[in-house]
C-alpha cells in the first residue's frame, strides 16, 4: 500500500480531528488508511478510545476507559455531513464496564447520522455484547443498514486470541439480529494467519450460514507489534481465491477475501453489491 497523503487524506484528517473523533483507521493502525481517507472515508470508533478487553490481535489501548462522551453521537453525525458520506462504518471499544455494552450510544449515533446525513446508510461494527440483557435489541431498534459483528478467528483459537469473548455467543448475536431483523444485512469477518488450519476456515464458513449471515470478510493478519499475537503463515492470494469461490458456494450474497480485506475496506461499495445481490437472489 502506498503511504498516506493527498489533499483528500488531509481533509478526511481535519473533519475528523475538527468534531474531536476518534477512527479505528488510526488506533487499529490499518494498513488501508491511505487509499480510504483519499476517497473521504473513515470508519468512527464510539465510545472513548480505550477498551476494557486485551485481544491478543488488536492494536486499540487497553485499560480503564473514561466516562461515556454524551455529545460524541452528534458530533459523529455532524461530521457524516461534512464529509458527504454516502455509507458510513461506526465500530467501537469493548466497554465491559458500562450496563449496556454502550448499546445506547450506538443507538443515539445511528439517530444523529439520520438526522444530518438522511441519505447516509449506516453500518455498524459492535462489541459482542456479552451479558448485557437487552444490549442487542437497542441497536437492532436504531435501524442500522448493515449490523456486523466480526468473529475474527476460528473457535479453537479464541483462548489464545479473542480472551474474554465466546464464539457461540457471536454466532448467536447475529443470528438473533436477522430474526429480529429479517430485513437487516448481517456480516462477519475473520482472520487468517494466526495459526488455523483450511478445515477450521471451512468450519467457520459453515457456521456462519447457519446463522443465516450475507456478508462474509476474510482477510490477513498483520502483527502490529512484538508484544501481540505471532503471525504464523502469510496467506498466498491463490489460497484466497479459493476461500472466497467456496464462500460463494456455500450460499453467502457477497464475499470479500484477499490480503489486505479489513471490515470496512470498501464497505460503501460492498454495500451497493449486497443490495444488489439480494434483489438478484429475490428475483431469482
Amino acid at each position: 500500500m502506498r503511504a498516506p497523503g493527498g489533499e483528500a487524506f488531509r481533509e478526511t484528517r481535519k473533519i475528523v480531528q475538527s468534531h474531536g473523533l476518534h477512527t479505528v483507521c488510526e488506533e487499529a493502525a490499518c494498513p488501508n488508511i491511505g487509499e480510504c481517507w483519499d476517497r473521504r472515508h473513515a470508519t468512527f470508533m464510539i465510545l472513548g478510545e480505550i477498551c476494557t478487553r486485551a485481544c491478543a490481535f488488536c492494536n486499540v489501548a487497553t485499560g480503564k476507559p473514561h466516562a461515556l462522551d454524551s455529545e460524541e453521537p452528534e458530533r459523529v453525525g455532524r461530521a457524516a455531513g461534512d464529509l458527504g458520506l454516502e455509507h458510513i462504518v461506526i465500530t467501537s471499544v469493548d466497554r465491559d464496564d458500562l450496563k449496556d455494552g454502550g448499546a445506547r450510544h450506538f443507538a443515539e449515533t445511528i439517530a444523529a447520522i439520520r438526522r444530518y446525513a438522511p441519505a447516509t446508510t449506516v453500518e455498524v461494527l459492535t462489541p459482542d455484547f456479552r451479558k448485557k440483557e437487552g444490549a442487542l435489541e437497542t441497536v437492532i431498534a436504531a435501524k442500522p443498514d448493515v449490523f456486523n459483528h466480526n468473529l475474527e478467528t476460528v473457535p479453537e483459537l479464541y483462548r489464545r486470541i479473542r480472551p474474554g469473548a465466546d464464539y457461540r455467543h457471536s454466532l448467536d448475536l447475529l443470528k438473533n439480529v436477522k430474526r429480529r431483523d429479517p430485513a437487516a444485512f448481517t456480516k462477519s469477518g475473520i482472520m487468517v494467519g494466526l495459526g488455523e488450519t483450511d478445515e477450521q476456515v471451512f468450519a467457520v464458513m459453515d457456521d456462519m450460514r447457519e446463522a443465516d449471515i450475507d456478508f462474509l470478510t476474510i482477510g490477513q493478519y498483520l502483527q502490529p507489534t512484538r508484544k501481540h499475537a505471532a503471525l504464523e503463515r502469510y496467506v498466498t492470494p491463490e489460497a484466497f481465491a479459493r476461500y472466497k469461490d467456496l464462500a460463494y458456494e456455500k450460499g453467502f450474497l457477497l464475499v470479500a477475501a484477499s490480503p489486505l480485506t479489513r471490515s470496512s475496506f470498501h464497505a460503501g461499495e460492498d454495500f451497493a453489491k449486497l443490495r444488489a445481490a439480494r434483489e438478484a437472489t429475490l428475483r431469482s
